[in-house]
């Protein structure tokens, strides 16, 4: 996992929020451009953060592209973040 991609994906307000609009649909560009005040080139832009920090992926279909999260990175996301959850007692024996 390439956390400092993830991390830096997850830094700008508007791909979170990307991120939480595709968490229960897949949607095209231009679906996602309704759903915000932006151009196209902005949204393709935050999708190419998402995608390059591998937190949304790709599926074709005819002659469009949904765009839908990627569950595993944040599966791996929070095992690594357990990891510091309740470390601290362990440390203090």
């Amino acid at each position: 996992m390439a956390l400092k991609n993830t991390f830096k994906a997850l830094s700008d307000p508007v791909r979170r929020d990307i991120l939480l609009t595709l968490r229960n649909n897949s949607l095209t560009v231009g679906e996602i451009v309704e759903k915000y005040n932006l151009s196209n080139s902005t949204i393709s832009y935050h999708l190419s953060i998402l995608k390059k920090a591998n937190l949304v992926k790709e599926k074709k279909y005819k002659n469009y592209i949904y765009y839908e999260v990627n569950v595993s990175v944040f599966e791996d996301m929070m095992v690594w973040i357990t990891q510091f959850v309740g470390g601290g007692e362990q440390n203090e024996k």
